[in-house]
């Protein structure tokens, strides 16, 4: 990992927790109820003014479904795709037996592109049915 300060860890800290939360659809009020943590912890992790001990970094990111080191990276890693959010949309695509079809789309397919053809697979598997 690049060496960085603790100023530095706890903004890119919380802006790679802010995007997670964002594509997991996911807001502060569910960190606090789901796992029970303080809301004022919760607002000084995403506010970038602490940093949580490791153990919560890991719960937070198993409940995000994703790794402890997208949390803490200074820049996501966006691999293949050229938009950080299309390359996790894509990764939960490649997790998701149901829609890993989606591997073949473009790399420069839009978040919002993704997002629609793994919402409108979905509904196809269900049968149609509006969510």
């Amino acid at each position: 990992m690049i060496n960085m300060d603790a100023d530095e860890i706890k903004q890119a800290f919380s802006k790679n927790l802010k995007l997670y939360m964002s594509l997991a659809d996911k807001n502060q009020s569910d960190l606090v109820r789901d796992l029970h943590f303080a809301q004022s912890s919760v607002s000084d992790w995403l506010n970038g003014k602490k940093y949580p001990r490791m153990d919560k970094v890991e719960k937070i990111a198993k409940y995000l479904g994703i790794t402890v080191s997208d949390l803490m990276a200074p820049t996501p890693s966006k691999g293949y795709y050229t938009n950080i959010e299309t390359a996790i949309l894509a990764q939960r695509a490649f997790d998701d037996p149901d829609v890993r079809i989606l591997l073949d789309a473009k790399k420069d397919l839009s978040p919002q592109d993704l997002t629609t053809v793994i919402n409108l697979i979905k509904r196809l598997k269900r049968g149609g049915s509006n969510e």
